[in-house]
């Protein structure tokens, strides 16, 4: 079984969404850290943009509730906030657009989410709207 997380970063239809650059600098990232989570390495599928651009798509084996996700969310973002660095796969040789980047903007749009959505998290940001 597979458990498709949305992960909505900006609200839809109504604030602006994010710029390819920072959205494609997040999959770096994410890409990165879940690949190397120690807990749930072996469980990812995928992790990917939006194509309206408002978040990104988490795949997970198994049969998942968003609640058991918070922790890997707030420590995934956590670690997209504060990266330092080349961006990881950001070169001719691995990525086919590796010029569309904007760590800046990708720190900033990763620490607005944590910061306004994932530290003090409730029940109603767990639920998929109807």
């Amino acid at each position: 079984m597979l458990t498709t997380f949305d992960i909505r970063m900006t609200s839809p239809n109504d604030e602006p969404v994010l710029n390819t650059a920072e959205a494609h600098t997040i999959e770096h990232l994410a890409a990165t850290y879940l690949r190397n989570d120690p807990q749930w390495k072996e469980r990812v599928v995928y992790f990917g943009p939006m194509g309206c651009r408002t978040g990104f798509y988490l795949i997970l084996e198994g049969d998942l509730e968003s609640k058991d996700i918070v922790g890997l969310m707030k420590d995934l973002f956590t670690f997209m906030a504060g990266f330092e660095g080349e961006v990881p796969g950001a070169s001719p040789k691995d990525c086919g657009n590796y010029l569309d980047m904007n760590l800046p903007m990708a720190k900033f749009v990763s620490k607005r989410f944590l910061d306004n959505v994932l530290t003090d998290i409730d029940e109603s940001r767990l639920i998929y709207p109807q």
